[in-house]
């Protein structure tokens, strides 16, 4: 049994309990780790930490160093005063180690004082109920304790009262559950509690926004002593400025890391002169240094940050960046002290790289079922919506698009409104956008120069639905330049796909749509784009067009009552540029539209199902790129030679009247042409065999197609379409370009054993193989219907021959008789 030690040794151990106890706390860890060492060390306590960390969450996980001698130590005494969160790891053999039983009572006393931390206890293969009573290990552990020389009984019955608490606390029991579960489960409480703890949010009504923080947490690695600059990178009302808040907060209270701190919000709208600027540094300054600091112009300025924070330790939030000027003025890499985080909102992309930020974290948008939530939550105040409620509600997330500002906005209107209301406000978001989200859309817009505007407002208004943009290809066609798609992408404007694709969020489609009818509301005729069924009905039958329209797109033309049309009121629209027009049974022209139309700035001309046989005569479009008409009814295009220097792409797929394709010689420039399914069409002019600048050319489905053109001589050609054609012979090898990478040829008719025409020699598969066509062809299909045995005889040659780098060839018609090399 312990004898009882004097009472001068009792104040002793009180007196080196006294602290001081400050009523607004200032964290230097955010979890404080208890554990045995040799119990844990090495296996779950190290991952729990390792996970923590990978949270962004600051650890203290002691050193063996620090529990030496007779009482706790003053740095681990600190580590636990400065921490948020105590996990207590409770092992069999924790309550051997005096040292733990010290720190474990210095923790409950901190707590019960203080109420500044939160203990989590974790049963490591344990029973809470032992460690509640000490039984089984725990007993004998605090008999050893007893038993030991030197030893304070006030001291054990505090260390007794300490273990039985801490075993009182609903904790994480791991007996047969998975450690990984476990781990996962703690972090994650402990990374929302950090989250919502100080934030100037409503964090309950916060959505998806802890694995952000967990993300931006990591890029900042506030444990390493270098300088660090973060940029939030991603459109409008995506929830940067948010997301940022509640990094600056959570920091923020834990800032006894920093010597100073400061959260600058709405730069863009506070740095419109030079004085703007040295306003932001003097408050910059004058935060962190907190006293008056004064700055008379912003190039005195800069010198006054170096010179005043250089080896101080900041973390500063710079928000709504988007000009060069303002990060030259407000920070560079060597003006702030070791361990300084700076962070940056920014659209721009491109403004964040090449200012030099350590990293960059893009904030996508909500995937539906968050986009769900996140509306529930203000319109209903709850996580999902009230059952008569729920098909409106998913109309108003679909027409959010995963935007949470959008998304709040129209919850909040729509909150305690009736069914009728959402009815309404539902139709009323189609030809009138919500103001208040079109206005932080439009801030991207308005920094735009004026041909990435033009950009943008055709890309908008061009392409409708959920449907991807066109590709980067058309923009030349359209007059645009590449330079200018990059810069949108960078202004969280547009977004690539993981193929490539260009995607316009449908909200900043309709803010696009939005700024056209704005230019004049009244009269469609003025806008510079027509895009609206009633709108193009209204200009063209009214005769109202004006030069201030440069497009007229429409997708579809509704089938209902008959619409006469007057094709003479394209004529006033000189400036008109691009045609997009879809033909429609209940549609009558007044004289023919293509006569009238001017085409001095006509670039692109697509048409389906244009409905008359021939072009007019006067119809000589000189700058235009790309020429569709597909399903037309055209019969031929021009007689003789027409100069289109400026063609690239043309398609007359399915106009089954075709019978032939002008002279091409005046299309030098010709990319890609079209002729899928042209029933009538007997050949291809020969013409088509001197464009040099010829990578596509589609004949599918050309059933009167008796023989291909002599394509020898084309230089860039690498696909060649021909299924389902009247040709009766494989054309000679030295007909095919040496830069065929894919051809699929098949007839539909018997195969001639003889060519009538000697320069169309009949080739053979094995020609093929022989000429070395196999060596860089990367798919051939080739089919002739033969019931003839020289096709077999042909066939079984190329399969002995054939290289084994061709990636796929398939396919040859057997006929009725299989010969035995098969």
């Amino acid at each position: 049994m312990a004898t009882q030690r004097p009472s001068s040794s009792t104040s002793k151990v009180s007196k080196k309990r006294k602290r001081d106890h400050s009523s607004s706390p200032h964290w230097k860890h955010e979890v404080f780790l208890s554990f045995y060492g040799k119990d844990t060390r090495k296996g779950f306590t190290s991952h729990l930490h390792d996970a923590l960390k990978r949270k962004g969450i600051l650890v203290f996980k002691d050193d063996e160093t620090l529990k030496q001698g007779e009482y706790i130590s003053e740095a681990l005494q600190k580590a636990i005063q400065k921490s948020q969160y105590v996990i207590v790891i409770l092992s069999a053999n924790y309550a051997s180690s005096k040292w733990c039983l010290m720190e474990l009572a210095e923790i409950v006393e901190w707590e019960e004082k203080t109420k500044l931390i939160t203990i989590i206890p974790i049963f490591y293969h344990v029973d809470p109920s032992d460690v509640r009573n000490q039984r089984g290990t725990f007993a004998k552990a605090f008999a050893a304790h007893e038993k030991a020389p030197k030893v304070i009984l006030p001291e054990i019955d505090m260390w007794k009262k300490a273990f039985s608490k801490v075993g009182n606390i609903t904790g994480e029991h791991i007996h047969d559950r998975c450690e990984s579960t476990i781990i996962q489960k703690v972090c994650g409480r402990i990374s929302k509690e950090l989250n919502s703890r100080f934030s100037r949010h409503d964090y309950d009504k916060l959505v998806a926004i802890d694995s952000h923080v967990d993300e931006m947490m990591k890029l900042l690695d506030m444990e390493s002593n270098d300088v660090r600059f973060v940029g939030i990178h991603g459109m409008g009302g995506v929830g940067k400025t948010t997301l940022a808040q509640i990094i600056y907060d959570r920091v923020f209270n834990s800032n006894c890391r920093f010597e100073g701190s400061n959260f600058i919000s709405c730069i863009r709208e506070k740095s419109t002169t030079a004085r703007d600027l040295a306003s932001l540094q003097k408050e910059l300054l004058s935060t962190i240094m907190q006293e008056k600091i004064h700055v008379w112009d912003h190039h005195q300025g800069i010198k006054v940050i170096r010179s005043m924070l250089r080896n101080k330790k900041v973390f500063i939030v710079l928000d709504g960046v988007d000009s060069e000027k303002q990060l030259m003025a407000l920070w560079s890499h060597d003006w702030f002290g070791p361990g300084s985080r700076v962070i940056i909102t920014c659209r721009d992309s491109h403004l964040l790289k090449t200012h030099g930020v350590n990293d960059i974290y893009k904030v996508e948008q909500l995937e539906t079922t968050e986009a769900l939530q996140l509306f529930s939550l203000s319109a209903f105040e709850q996580t999902h919506p009230r059952d008569n409620y729920k098909d409106l509600s998913m109309d108003f997330v679909n027409y959010a698009q995963g935007l949470p500002l959008a998304l709040k906005v129209l919850g909040s209107f729509l909150f305690g409104r009736t069914i009728d209301a959402w009815t309404s406000e539902r139709d009323k978001l189609k030809p009138i956008p919500n103001p208040e989200i079109m206005d932080v859309l439009q801030i991207s817009f308005d920094g735009l120069q004026d041909l990435q505007k033009e950009l943008f407002l055709d890309m908008a208004c061009f392409y409708g639905g959920h449907e991807h943009i066109f590709s980067e290809m058309l923009l030349e066609r359209f007059g645009h330049y590449r330079i200018d798609l990059d810069v949108l992408v960078e202004k969280s404007l547009l977004s690539k796909s993981y193929k490539g694709t260009l995607i316009m969020h449908d909200l900043l489609k309709e803010l696009g749509r939005e700024i056209v009818r704005r230019e004049c509301p009244e009269e469609p005729g003025r806008r510079s784009r027509l895009f609206r069924v009633e709108d193009l009905y209204h200009v063209l039958k009214n005769d109202t067009g004006t030069d201030a329209t440069k497009a007229m797109v429409v997708d579809f033309c509704p089938e209902t009552k008959v619409r006469r049309l007057n094709g003479k009121a394209l004529s006033k629209m000189r400036k008109l540029r691009c045609f997009k027009f879809h033909q429609s049974r209940t549609l009558k022209w007044h004289g023919k539209p293509l006569k009238y139309m001017p085409t001095n700035e006509l670039r692109y001309l697509e048409w389906p199902g244009y409905h008359s046989k021939y072009l007019p005569s006067n119809f000589q479009p000189e700058n235009l790129t790309v020429l569709r008409m597909p399903g037309s009814r055209i019969k031929q295009l021009w007689k003789g030679s027409m100069v289109l220097d400026n063609l690239k792409v043309f398609d007359l797929s399915y106009s089954e009247n075709l019978i032939e394709i002008p002279d091409l010689t005046g299309v030098p420039n010709l990319e890609r042409v079209y002729l899928e399914g042209c029933r009538s069409l007997c050949e291809v002019h020969p013409s088509i065999g001197s464009l040099k600048q010829l990578n596509e050319l589609q004949l599918d489905k050309c059933t009167s197609l008796e023989k291909l053109p002599d394509l020898s001589n084309l230089e860039c050609l690498t696909d060649l379409w021909a299924e389902e054609t009247a040709i009766t012979q494989i054309p000679s090898v030295n007909l095919m370009p040496k830069s065929i990478r894919r051809f699929h040829l098949q007839g539909c008719k018997s195969m001639r054993l003889k060519s009538r025409d000697p320069i169309f020699d009949i080739g053979s598969l094995v020609e093929y193989q022989k000429e070395g066509i196999y060596d860089y062809v990367e798919a051939a299909y080739i089919d002739f219907d033969s019931k003839g045995e020289n096709i077999l005889d042909m066939a079984g040659g190329v399969v002995s021959a054939l290289d084994d780098d061709l990636k796929m060839i398939r396919g040859w018609s057997l006929g009725f008789h299989i010969p035995e090399w098969v």
